[in-house]
């Protein structure tokens, strides 16, 4: 899994990453099915920050979560229990086939 972090008008901090990092390995259990995983942080002018992922799965699936929140590390936890919940389903959904 090929992990990218990207920050638009906001740098990416040291603390930042490894609170990223730390967040990813709830999703260690399905590393081998994400091809490419890409966090987006934008910080807004009104002080709200979006936080975006694009999930790249190994059979062509794509996924698209986005949150909006004023506190960064709540919208990291926020986008990382929802990508946990999408990829348990897509996982499911392989398992099925």
């Amino acid at each position: 899994m090929t992990v990218n972090v990207k920050g638009v008008h906001y740098n990416v901090s040291e603390t930042t990453s490894e609170y990223i990092e730390k967040r990813l390995e709830k999703l260690e259990f399905v590393e081998d099915l994400i091809v490419d995983l890409h966090i987006i942080i934008k910080k807004e002018s009104k002080g709200f920050f979006i936080v975006e992922s694009n999930i790249h799965f190994r059979w062509g699936q794509n996924s698209h979560i986005k949150v909006e929140e004023r506190e960064l590390y709540k919208a990291i936890d926020e986008i990382f229990d929802k990508m946990l919940i999408k990829v348990s389903r897509e996982k499911e959904k392989i398992k099925q086939h």
